[in-house]
């Protein structure tokens, strides 16, 4: 018979102990399990989604004010940029989610718990709505407050169908960048930046190219029509969920190192590596 300590020598190391690894290794890890916390994430996304509507909506109200100076190009790039810029600058404290739609998929891989998802989409429609009454405080009611809407002789049915071909890519992107498969680190930021803007390159024309419903919720919001809104609710939010069945297809199941990483805010290399190496060690 084995003595009792022999039997805690061979026995795999389990969740406890995969914590008591982050806590002794790395304590600032364990920041996104306090809920003391939870202010801060919540600013983040809150801070987050009002830069990106800024910039997204923005296009559309200086080209109205500047009589056409900001061109098509211009005004479907930007967004993609400060999205690279917001996950570099802050995306370890929330994950910079920024987007309804990257939260539900998240979630729904595995990701990232449900018990946090209504605040975070709660602040990325108020930070979206702010974003705008800063828009129209400034400029007025001019250039629909940057709303998406379908193109001339696009109709909505068509308009919702590209918003979740375009979601489905986006948070395929997403959610494959941040897999322990192919986890790329910070460069992760530049492959959802360059998605971004190629999808409005080609798209912008049909349906704004909007792929995330706080976006599309803040000018409506201000403006005070909602005509248009069911379609980039539906259309994002079919395509993330269509984008995690495809991740399981592709990857299998999600909350892997990488991809808790990622959506929580816990970016430091060092520790997917540590959770990697921990999870295999336990398989074994």
């Amino acid at each position: 018979m084995a003595r009792p300590d022999e039997s805690r020598a061979h026995k795999p190391p389990g969740p406890v102990t995969r914590r008591a690894l982050l806590g002794v290794e790395f304590p600032a890890m364990l920041d996104f399990d306090n809920a003391a916390l939870e202010w801060r994430r919540l600013f983040s996304e809150l801070f987050g989604t009002f830069l990106l509507v800024i910039v997204g909506a923005g296009a559309g109200v200086v080209n109205a004010i500047s009589h056409g100076a900001i061109s098509r190009g211009a005004a479907v790039v930007s967004p993609g940029l400060m999205v690279l810029a917001i996950i570099l600058f802050m995306g370890a404290v929330s994950g910079a989610h920024l987007n309804p739609a990257v939260t539900i998929g998240f979630t729904l891989r595995g990701d990232f718990p449900w018990k946090r998802a209504p605040g975070y989409i709660i602040v990325q429609l108020i930070g979206a709505t702010l974003a705008v009454l800063f828009l129209k405080a400034l400029f007025g009611n001019v250039g629909a407050l940057g709303a998406t809407v379908p193109g001339p002789s696009i109709h909505d049915w068509q308009a919702m169908l590209i918003e979740l071909v375009l979601t489905l890519g986006l948070v395929s992107t997403i959610l494959g960048t941040a897999s322990r498969a192919q986890n790329v680190g910070a460069l992760s930021a530049v492959a959802v930046g360059g998605y971004i803007a190629l999808a409005g390159l080609w798209s912008s024309p049909l349906s704004g190219a909007s792929m995330n419903p706080a976006r599309s919720f803040g000018p409506d919001l201000v403006r005070g029509d909602f005509s248009h809104f069911w379609l980039y609710l539906v259309g994002p939010l079919a395509g993330s969920v269509l984008a995690v069945c495809f991740a399981w297809l592709l990857r299998g199941r999600g909350g892997d190192p990488g991809g808790l990483a990622a959506a929580r805010g816990m970016l430091d290399d060092r520790v997917i590596a540590a959770l990697t190496m921990h999870e295999h060690e336990h398989e074994v």
